[in-house]
């Protein structure tokens, strides 16, 4: 089982990373570019697409699983609810954020800097939850925030749009640690299971965006031409491997429990790196390499116990198996 938890949990990292890629090459297509309105309101169209899509995904998926009923029935319960407010965190505000950095910091340096949310994640559950943090885990945040800022700085040539993709970051850290905490609390007593609460969060985060995010900046004539445009199947296949990433996140927590599971998931920082490289030829330079390591070590650093630090305690049950 724990190997099996170990594939999920990197091929969630994998498949997050190629997410991360595509939506930057969506940002790029004609239909995003056509005017500086379309440009601003782009991210933000892009990320309803991706979640509404991935909900589809995910009816799919529970069809198929015969519990599609049972998830819109939980959210009812109280575990319902605190998924709900998760969705929120993780979504409208945490995804808005993090589509908007890759617009602005691109898809690289997005990844490696948004890789710090289990470290941010661990603060509030200390703060919200009352989870005490070891002095090893403190460390592990100092040297995850330390390393963000000098990525930040090491990214490229300074330009007018990167503080405002720097801030948008920090937005994306803040709504996925504090839904990391949500969730949590909300799935405690198995009243709701993983596969159920991601169904909520998908239908929520893109009814918030229809309802809400899109009116508000009135950008329904945008949806319209990426309905009418060849880009909508381009926006699909991203969706489903975000899709494929929070389920096999998901599993991954269920076999191994969250805490090695988020130091898994992290990988999609190195792999956004690599596949930047290999599908859009993007430069790789030591500095940015050396400080996105440093970036997941402290992650994992400020998540993991003293057992849990230990490759031995990782992977035992390959002997055991």
């Amino acid at each position: 089982m724990k190997n099996k938890g170990i594939f999920f949990g990197l091929f969630s990292g994998f498949t997050w990373a190629l997410d991360t890629v595509l939506i930057g090459m969506v940002l790029s297509k004609a239909v995003f570019v056509s005017s500086d309105a379309v440009i601003f309101l782009a991210p933000l169209v892009s990320t309803f697409f991706h979640d509404m899509l991935s909900s589809f995904w995910m009816i799919l998926y529970m069809l198929f699983r015969g519990e599609l009923t049972i998830s819109f029935k939980k959210l009812a319960t109280r575990s319902g609810r605190f998924v709900v407010l998760g969705a929120l965190l993780g979504g409208p505000i945490g995804m808005t954020g993090y589509v908007l950095a890759v617009k602005y910091l691109g898809a690289s340096l997005s990844a490696s800097i948004s890789a710090v949310y289990p470290a941010i994640g661990a603060l509030f559950a200390f703060l919200i939850l009352k989870d005490r943090l070891t002095l090893k885990n403190w460390i592990g945040l100092f040297i995850s925030i330390l390393f963000i800022f000098l990525l930040g700085f090491a990214g490229g040539e300074p330009s007018p749009s990167f503080i405002l993709g720097f801030s948008f970051i920090l937005l994306c850290i803040f709504g996925w640690g504090m839904e990391c905490v949500i969730l949590a609390y909300g799935m405690k007593d198995d009243e709701i299971s993983p596969e159920q609460a991601l169904q909520i969060r998908q239908v929520v985060s893109a009814v918030t965006y229809a309802v809400l995010i899109l009116p508000f900046f009135n950008a329904y004539p945008l949806v319209g031409e990426v309905f009418k445009s060849s880009e909508l199947f381009l926006i699909a296949g991203v969706a489903l491997s975000g899709t494929a990433s929070y389920v096999y996140y998901y599993k991954a927590i269920y076999v191994m429990g969250p805490t090695r599971a988020m130091a898994l998931n992290i990988t999609y920082a190195a792999w956004a790196i690599f596949l930047s490289f290999i599908i859009l030829d993007s430069p790789i330079t030591l500095k940015v390499v050396f400080f996105s390591i440093m970036i997941l070590l402290g992650s994992i650093l400020t998540v993991a116990t003293k057992d849990e630090l230990k490759w031995m305690n990782l992977t035992k049950g390959r002997r055991t198996a």
